[in-house]
């Protein structure tokens, strides 16, 4: 029990470190135990999000910087992922309920405009598209416009969906990504091998 305790505690500890969000690194507090992830701006106080852009609200996905969701909230990050999706999910957090893990997010779906906003912003952090691209896709090009990837918002809930997801379809899709979670196990339950980053595929 103490090595366990030590183990969840090296990992939160490695998570306060890398917060990130898939996709949105340095906007939510998605995080991953692969090392530190890069930051993007900050979001400002809820109200939208980017560089001046237009203001970003709940219509577009949006959950504000320090915030999650939780799976049954009536948000549209919620209530516009695929429905394959979030019944996946609900299985997969009835079962890990029984260990006393939560799954909340801190991103599910995205407006287009959230997303093109996400990346727009990585091109400035990182200067070029090609190196943002390791971690923001375009707006037109990512899994949460199509509601069909969430990040997950805590060590014990990805630590678990990494070990038993894939029994629920959900697997962890980016090396760099402990984080986000997509429905692409097969039929047996084994998830394909992971991408080194966004510029994989």
């Amino acid at each position: 029990m103490r090595l366990r305790n030590l183990l969840v505690a090296v990992t939160a500890a490695t998570i306060v470190v890398a917060i990130t969000g898939c996709s949105s690194p340095g906007i939510h507090s998605g995080a991953g135990s692969l090392g530190a992830a890069p930051q993007l701006p900050s979001a400002g106080s809820g109200s939208g999000a980017g560089s001046g852009s237009a203001q970003l609200g709940q219509d577009d996905g949006y959950i504000p910087t320090g915030e999650t969701v939780a799976l049954t909230d009536d948000v549209p990050a919620v209530t516009r992922l695929d429905p394959r999706l979030l019944e996946a999910l609900d299985r997969a957090a009835t079962a890990a309920a029984d260990r006393d893990v939560t799954f909340t997010l801190t991103d599910g779906w995205r407006s287009e405009r959230y997303q093109q906003t996400l990346f727009d912003d990585a091109v400035q952090k990182y200067g070029s598209e090609e190196e943002a691209s390791k971690w923001v896709k375009r707006g037109d090009e990512s899994k949460h416009v199509r509601g069909e990837a969430v990040d997950i918002a805590t060590a014990d809930a990805m630590d678990w969906l990494t070990r038993f997801g894939g029994e629920y379809g959900l697997c962890q899709v980016y090396a760099n990504e402990a984080w986000h979670f997509e429905l692409t196990a097969d039929s047996d339950g084994v998830c394909p091998a992971q991408l080194p980053d966004g510029t994989a595929g």
